[in-house]
């Protein structure tokens, strides 16, 4: 029961990737992502799907392939062309390259979207902590207050605040790398539960885990990469670990 039902996505195309590369990690990709789908990129350590990820948020472009958004096609060399495009992205490494240890929760979830709290070269700081206490409750972040740092808050807690950064630009693909790794049980299912709703909105959702069961239960299509090459594509609802693995 920790799992939210699926939805239905929708016949619109998000998302193509075609012959996406980056040797030795990976070499052409190639897979859709429409909207209001949930697409796990599937496979054992190594096996390029972060890397592949990376490409897409502009963390390690590619070296060829190409990459169509919304319609149109998509030159993505740093994370500003992606967030630009409506990409946002929750990396798996949290206290490598998500969490700004020495800032606090609310400066942490706005980091990403101070362009929208600028006032010439100033920060609006009343609208930027308006934004930040806004996520907070919607995310059910549990703080003290905005300001409290974010290193005192549970992993769980933490994940959630990155989620809200990159939720708070409302982005229309929001790629998710291992977005449950050492958190509570209870923390999950909030994220399967935001993870589906994202959906429900249209919005489409890459996902990466090493946990099979959340892969079958969340997606509804699944990429099997194997040794940086596409090896399957699942349909979700009809396949199972045995099959993946």
């Amino acid at each position: 029961d920790i799992f939210p039902a699926r939805g239905t996505p929708t016949d619109e195309t998000l998302l193509e990737v075609s012959g996406l590369t980056r040797e030795p990690a990976y070499r052409d990709v190639s897979f859709t992502l429409r909207r209001g789908e949930v697409v796990a990129l599937a496979g054992l350590m190594g096996a390029g799907r972060t890397e592949v990820a990376s490409a897409l948020y502009g963390l390690q472009p590619a070296s060829a392939g190409t990459i169509r958004f919304k319609g149109q096609s998509l030159r993505v060399s740093c994370p500003a062309d992606a967030l630009a495009a409506g990409i946002g992205m929750v990396t798996e490494d949290r206290k490598g390259q998500g969490i700004i240890p020495a800032l606090g929760v609310g400066e942490n979830i706005t980091l990403s979207s101070l362009r929208r709290f600028a006032r010439g070269p100033l920060i609006d700081r009343f609208a930027d902590r308006t934004a930040a206490r806004a996520q907070i409750g919607a995310f059910a972040v549990k703080a003290s207050s905005a300001s409290q740092p974010i290193v005192q808050l549970s992993g769980g807690n933490q994940q959630k605040a990155l989620l809200a950064r990159s939720l708070l630009d409302d982005p229309d693909l929001i790629i998710l790398d291992e977005p449950t790794r050492g958190i509570d049980i209870g923390a999950k299912a909030e994220i399967y539960a935001l993870i589906q709703k994202l959906a429900r909105q249209g919005k489409g959702v890459l996902l990466i885990s090493s946990e099979l069961p959340e892969v079958l239960a969340l997606a509804h299509r699944i990429i099997v990469l194997r040794q940086g090459s596409v090896a399957a594509t699942l349909d979700a609802a009809a396949t199972d670990q045995e099959t993946v693995l």
